[in-house]
């Protein structure tokens, strides 16, 4: 089977299939292999059948590159884009938007009568920590009619999630794999002593390097006894207890050494570093080391000439000199707080081949059709917000899939930058990428306190019914899953414990005998936790709740009082904006200072960035005045509930009040100190902010006033980056 000229794959054929005979499908297939093509597909169809297809990811880059895409293939008539940020055509027949927006619509009851198809990009997503739920809502408040195609990375158990899209939509969910890639990858280890080598030749040579180091090691130990400076050993370092093996003298090997190691042949160099700092210091420092030519051709840098011109034209004074020299030379960095005009301007750089050698940040993994010929790891850990933890298999293939570019490379390259010194450290985890040992996707169910009372609200309080949602959940699915397994257990013990004369459920049967209290105390373990969890789900959703009721939001019989009534319309900082509301202080507000506030609740700065401009006078005072319900009773109560820190950050104050007054970005980029560019941060935050505006907008539906002042203030700060579809 052909399609737009290509020859397609077998699996591409098989869910085509699906969908030509209306079944929902879900696709599991390693990054890079074509997946998308299934979605396009469906876009082709729907538009000649004139029937409508909502096309979901969970960043916003990735939307907006479907919509660019989409547009070009179908003309502007025919794609919408509605992502919060921006709402462009929103009753399209072919609608691109993020995960949330469409949960949004969904809980708010808004009718879809032609739509026909749910493209969901990324589905594994389902168990990320923060925003999971989301995807779960989103399949389970979609009319049973409408078809869902499913895209993901390899998941082991996917069979499993099938099982619980058929139980959730009361129809058969086809499951459609390949491990397959049209471009094999060749993964090896390197440092400036092992060469770039494969995991065999690197083991046998890190084994040397180890007998050399215990030898160093010992040498040391005994050089420090004969100074008399013997006794225990100190214990501690970087594996918790175990000293790391080291031989003096030895430096690590840097990045810039690791692209010269590679050469021209491995370009384009996709090169991952999980710091936003280390992307432009490496960036920075390779352009120093580079020759003057770099690593760009006359016609290339000619091009490249060309481009920043008109970049110049549209984004006056915010690329730098030393970025131009970086870029004609074929070397960029990437990362989420980048201007957004910047960011856009790299990708399509890449795009062009313009770029051979990219430092990135984990962003640019996310669904982005950007291969390179090779992809580099700087290191194997990341932070996740606890700890400094290994990449899954799914985050280290999801990065080193942008490896080999279809129909230009026999093979993709993987080079992990290893020092032996954190071999025994990583040797796990490496073997596991290598072997594929794919996570299983697990449930990150947990209904924010929007949700509770949009449930309440759509199922005008009726428990039974709002259970039978809940219940639709994956995690209570993994739950029933578990209680049958129990069960099965508990039948069995039960069965032998009687075999041998006591039943375990007669009330007269007394105590067991000695050589049965094992298992008797096993019975017993196995069916309090079965009781416990076949309700945990519902539970969890009665305790938030509880927690309404007991700071207001909700009567005793689950009517509304005013709380629940804010709280409805509002998912950004959900409690903390509602409070703000019902204390009444926006009411007053000057639209400056309104759009000030919200901004408060709409980034936090890092530790590394120091604000010269903190808030003063009007501002100063509604600082106090926010600090003051942010650590009121309740939301401090809420947020001990949840377990989520609430964003509040006074210091963003000036900021929305300077950009809602006209001051450009590089302006107020002034009143900044940091190591890393965060301009992209703000216009992420202005959004956010007239996201919440635009929210905030529905709590005052019934007062002119305030709502044609948030009109106008949501017009006002849609202006310059902040329209910017990138």
């Amino acid at each position: 089977m052909e399609y737009r000229g290509l020859k397609l794959d077998a699996f591409q054929v098989e869910a085509i299939d699906h969908v030509k005979e209306g079944r929902s499908v879900l696709v599991s297939a390693p990054t890079g292999t074509g997946k998308t093509i299934i979605a396009d597909y469906i876009v082709d169809q729907s538009l000649q059948r004139h029937v409508d297809v909502i096309y979901t990811a969970p960043v916003k880059a990735l939307s907006n590159q479907k919509f660019r895409d989409y547009t070009r293939l179908h003309g502007q008539d025919a794609v919408g884009l509605v992502t919060g940020d921006l709402v462009v055509n929103r009753d399209a027949p072919v609608r691109i938007m993020t995960t949330e927006i469409l949960r949004n619509m969904l809980l708010a009851g808004e009718e879809l009568p032609n739509l026909q198809s749910v493209i969901i990009d990324e589905i594994h997503f389902l168990d990320d920590v923060e925003r999971g739920t989301v995807w779960e809502e989103v399949l389970i408040y979609l009319p049973p009619r409408v078809r869902i195609l499913g895209l993901s990375a390899t998941l082991s158990n996917i069979q499993e999630f099938a099982d619980w899209l058929t139980h959730v939509r009361g129809q058969q969910v086809e499951v459609v794999i390949t491990e397959k890639r049209h471009v094999p990858l060749q993964i090896y280890l390197a440092n400036r002593d092992s060469g770039i080598c494969d995991l065999d030749h690197y083991e046998h040579r890190h084994q040397a390097w180890t007998r050399i180091a215990r030898k160093a090691a010992a040498e040391a130990d005994r050089a420090k006894k004969r100074q008399g400076g013997g006794g225990r050993r100190r214990r501690g370092g970087r594996r918790g207890g175990k000293r790391r093996l080291a031989i003096p003298g030895q430096r690590e090997t840097r990045h810039h050494e690791l692209v010269s190691m590679l050469g021209a042949a491995f370009q384009p160099v996709l090169y991952f570093v999980f710091s936003r700092k280390m992307t432009e210091l490496f960036a920075r420092e390779l352009h120093r080391r580079s020759p003057d030519a770099g690593f760009t051709n006359s016609r290339e840098k000619e091009h490249i000439k060309e481009r920043i011109e008109t970049f110049d034209a549209e984004f006056v004074k915010v690329m730098t000199t030393e970025q131009e020299e970086m870029y004609l030379k074929g070397i960029g960095y990437h990362h989420a707080g980048l201007h957004v005009g910047l960011k856009a301007f790299v990708e399509e750089l890449y795009e062009a081949k313009m770029l051979k050698v990219l430092y990135t940040t984990s962003t640019f993994a996310l669904g982005i059709n950007m291969p390179a010929k090779t992809v580099c790891f700087q290191e194997l850990r990341k932070y996740d917000g606890r700890a400094v933890v290994p990449l899954t298999v799914r985050q280290f293939m999801q990065k080193a899939g942008r490896a080999g570019r279809r129909g230009l490379d026999d093979v993709g390259y993987v080079v992990v930058l290893e020092e032996f010194s954190d071999f025994d450290r990583d040797r796990d985890s490496i073997h596991s990428y290598l072997a594929g040992d794919h996570e299983r996707v697990r449930s990150a169910f947990n209904l924010s306190f929007n949700s509770v009372v949009s449930l309440l609200a759509r199922h005008d309080g009726d428990l039974d019914a709002i259970r039978d949602v809940i219940d639709k959940s994956f995690l209570n699915f993994h739950f029933l899953q578990r209680a049958r397994r129990e069960s099965k257990r508990l039948e069995d013990i039960q069965r032998s414990l009687t075999d041998e004369g006591w039943d375990p459920e007669d009330p007269e049967a007394g105590p067991p005998p000695r050589s049965l209290l094992g298992r008797a105390k096993k019975y017993r373990k196995l069916k309090k936790s079965g009781r416990r969890g076949k309700d945990r789900v519902f539970n969890d959703f009665q305790r938030k709740v509880n927690i309404l009721n007991e700071v207001g939001y909700l009567e005793d019989d689950l009517q509304f009082n005013a709380g629940a009534r804010v709280l409805q319309h509002l998912q950004i900082e959900e409690i903390l904006s509602s409070e703000l509301v019902l204390s009444g202080i926006l009411d007053n507000l000057e639209p400056p200072l309104i759009f000030g506030a919200v901004c408060a609740l709409s980034n936090s700065f890092s530790r590394a960035v120091e604000v010269r401009e903190r808030p003063r006078g009007p501002a100063g005072k509604l600082a106090r005045t926010m600090r003051g319900i942010r650590f009121g009773d309740v939301v401090r109560t809420c947020e001990h509930a949840i377990g989520t820190p609430v964003t509040f950050c006074p210091e963003m104050i000036p900021f929305g009040i300077g950009w809602y007054n006209g001051r450009d970005l590089q302006e107020m980029m002034l009143m900044i100190d940091s190591p890393t560019d965060v301009s992209g941060d703000l216009v992420s935050a202005f959004r956010r902010a007239k996201d919440l505006c635009m929210q905030l907008r529905r709590v005052y539906a019934e007062d002119p006033y305030m709502s044609d002042k948030l009109r106008d203030i949501c017009r006002t700060v849609s202006r310059d980056e902040v329209e910017v579809v990138g």
